[in-house]
């Protein structure tokens, strides 16, 4: 599984403007949603799921990275979007450091594999530190969806 077969390009961002946990959820569904990941008449929903997601335990795992994560019946396959945050937010992440990388995703209701594998697959990703530092200093999401490309094929 490759994150570039899930992630949906125009659903990517080098320079999210949210400040806190809420907004950023909000600020990053309506990307999915300008991207075609999500209906618009399904957005407020799928805030409600991610953030039902959210007051279960943070999903901002340290190293400045969360992934938030929910599934839902407004999707029939697997969908993300990457947002970097120059400033970082504040997540609730267990290391009490800001988060400044992250990677939404959504799956439906019943597809317990992809969802596991596409965690575990961005999580590997991100272990790395270079990987992670040239995330945050990408200028553009072209920047972004290269650097992504470059470690897919390495991690085949």
């Amino acid at each position: 599984m490759k994150i570039l077969d899930f992630l949906f390009s125009d659903a990517v961002s080098a320079d999210l403007k949210a400040t806190n946990k809420k907004d950023l959820i909000e600020e990053m569904v309506g990307l999915m949603v300008e991207a075609g990941a999500f209906e618009k008449k399904n957005k407020a929903k799928i805030i409600d799921v991610l953030m039902t997601r959210e007051s279960l335990g943070s999903t901002a795992i340290g190293q400045g990275i969360a992934i938030p994560h929910g599934k839902t019946d407004c999707v029939d396959k697997l969908v993300a979007g990457l947002a970097i945050s120059k400033k970082g937010i504040d997540f609730d992440a267990l290391d009490g450091e800001p988060a400044f990388i992250f990677f939404m995703l959504a799956a439906p209701v019943d597809s317990a594999g992809p969802h596991l594998k596409a965690l575990a697959r961005v999580s590997r990703l991100l272990k790395d530190k270079y990987f992670r530092e040239s995330l945050k200093a990408a200028k553009d999401k072209e920047d972004i969806l290269e650097l992504i490309a470059r470690e897919d094929a390495q991690l085949s």
